[in-house]
């Protein structure tokens, strides 16, 4: 089974992870391009010269299709597009910010190009600046949101009415089901974070981990509802009371390492989607994205069959 998806990248299984700020590194993202999906290195730490050590690694861990996210929010450089170009790039997610900003000069340096919409309007303006596709993102995802955003179910269907460029769900996925979920109201492929956060390659600690494993589906919070930026993250002690602050107390970048490699769960934001309350296991890359793709194109067949009747 073949969407314009695989087709337009190249990969086996229409499956990318999300761009998770210093987890989408190396070890995640070609564990991700080795079993069929689309591994994305992010760059929305800002330490570009650490991502510049990942994207070489990159090219030594794997031969497979593999990209790289902006996210405009954080990296406002120019510049970036010469990184980009320079380190021989072939894909691209622009993100939380103005398509019309990077879109132009990543399609002229021949790079293909999918920008992250949480609107309709979003879409429009990324079909305006020449996307290749879209990442239509739903408020029920983890990481940074825009906090007046449509859930996957009211969003995907609304703008895969509108556009004709392939559309990958992002916010809710984790499963086969979940997939064949977002493929019935439009998409053509699937990004996941929160279950890639999980994943035995992940380099986050196991206490993050097993918090999301541990988690139910009313356990994540809304924080800088009225601020920027606004972030979904598990419900912790910090997190629950930062979500009655506007906006939020800063973070400090030692917090969040301590979070993410240490297992402190109170030293920052643990920035997970409601999906956690459906994973229920770390498991290996390969298993999740070689399951959720043959469970997928079951509960589609099995839906066809039903419908023939």
């Amino acid at each position: 089974m073949q969407t314009r998806v695989t087709q337009q990248l190249g990969i086996e299984i229409p499956i990318i992870q999300a761009p998770m700020g210093f987890i989408a590194r190396s070890q995640l993202a070609s564990a991700v391009s080795n079993a069929g999906g689309m591994g994305i290195v992010e760059t929305s730490s800002g330490q570009l010269d650490e991502v510049r050590v990942e994207i070489a690694k990159m090219r030594d861990l794997t031969d497979r299709p593999w990209g790289v996210n902006i996210a405009q929010l954080f990296i406002r450089d120019l510049s970036i597009v010469d990184f980009i170009v320079d380190n021989g790039v072939r894909f691209v997610t622009t993100s939380a910010g103005d398509p019309a900003v990077l879109v132009p000069r990543l399609k002229a340096a021949g790079i293909t190009v999918f920008h992250v919409v949480p609107t309709l309007r979003g879409a429009l303006k990324a079909i305006a600046a020449g996307v290749d596709g879209l990442v239509v993102e739903g408020i029920e995802g983890g990481g940074f949101k825009n906090p007046d955003g449509a859930s996957s179910m009211v969003l995907l269907p609304l703008i895969a009415a509108n556009v004709e460029v392939p559309i990958v769900a992002a916010g809710g996925i984790a499963d086969g089901v979940s997939m064949a979920a977002a493929f019935a109201l439009g998409a053509e492929g699937a990004q996941m974070g929160t279950r890639m956060l999980t994943a035995v390659e992940s380099p986050v600690h196991d206490n993050w981990k097993r918090a999301v494993v541990a988690a139910a589906e009313t356990d994540t919070v809304i924080i800088n509802r009225y601020a920027k930026p606004a972030m979904r993250t598990l419900r912790t002690d910090l997190s629950a009371a930062a979500e009655r602050e506007h906006p939020a107390p800063p973070l400090a970048i030692n917090g969040v390492i301590d979070l993410y490699f240490g297992g402190s769960m109170e030293a920052a934001y643990a920035m997970s989607g409601q999906v956690a309350g459906r994973i229920d296991a770390v498991l290996p890359v390969r298993q999740i994205l070689e399951e959720t793709w043959r469970d997928c194109r079951a509960r589609l067949r099995e839906l066809g069959a039903w419908a023939a009747q």
